[in-house]
């Protein structure tokens, strides 16, 4: 029986960025297991259906192995600072939004930024496919200083890490991008308590390995 949650996760992976953003904010006590995706321990791959990262143990008949599931989870135990606002009021406008985030532009970054020879089309192909949801979390910058409203919601932790690495992808390029709003969002994200607390990179977590909470 588990004590304290354990959340298998990975430096650089957004998709752990987000989980982890959302288990700092909402103060939960978690035992960091940093891994390798490419060799995920037999601990990991028993709770993962998707063989992928995060994913979080809570006790031995609970655990959730999607980033958006660990952030609900999160944000239910305790959400401080009403990022899922009245009634849970944010929750849907944010599913939508990570609909089109976990698939259409996760796809068209993962093309980006990769420096292989599968895409069917060159990178400018995929940015410019991209910039499409730039422009469209601009233009909902453009009516408040968050995605959702005038304060930080859900919304802004689940989407910022994959805006983050698409940005880092060229950012000389993404600097001259004509979307003031969404700069002015991005380099708040950027030096945000949240995000900073998950750019800290931790050693590979083996067996045996002191216990790292997050």
């Amino acid at each position: 029986m588990l004590n304290t949650p354990i959340l298998y996760s990975s430096n650089n992976c957004p998709f752990c960025q987000r989980a982890r953003m959302a288990l700092k904010y909402s103060k939960q006590k978690v035992i960091l297991r940093n891994v390798e995706l490419s060799q995920l321990p037999p601990e990991a791959l028993a709770v993962s259906s998707h063989a992928t990262v995060p994913s979080l143990v809570i006790s031995d008949e609970e655990f959730f192995d999607e980033s958006w599931d660990i952030a609900k989870w999160a944000l239910k135990q305790h959400d401080p600072e009403n990022f899922l606002g009245k009634e849970n009021e944010y929750l849907n406008e944010t599913e939508m939004l990570v609909e089109i985030n976990d698939h259409s532009f996760k796809d068209d970054l993962y093309y980006y930024k990769s420096t292989d020879n599968e895409a069917e089309h060159p990178r400018e192909y995929y940015r410019q496919r991209g910039e499409e949801f730039i422009e469209e979390l601009n233009e909902m910058l453009e009516e408040n200083k968050f995605l959702l409203s005038e304060y930080m919601s859900v919304a802004d932790i689940a989407i910022f890490p994959f805006v983050y690495m698409f940005a880092m992808v060229d950012k000389p390029w993404f600097d001259k991008m004509p979307y003031g709003k969404l700069h002015a969002w991005f380099n708040f994200m950027l030096n945000s308590e949240y995000f900073k607390s998950v750019m800290h990179e931790h050693e590979i977590w083996q067996v045996g390995s002191e216990d790292i909470y997050l």
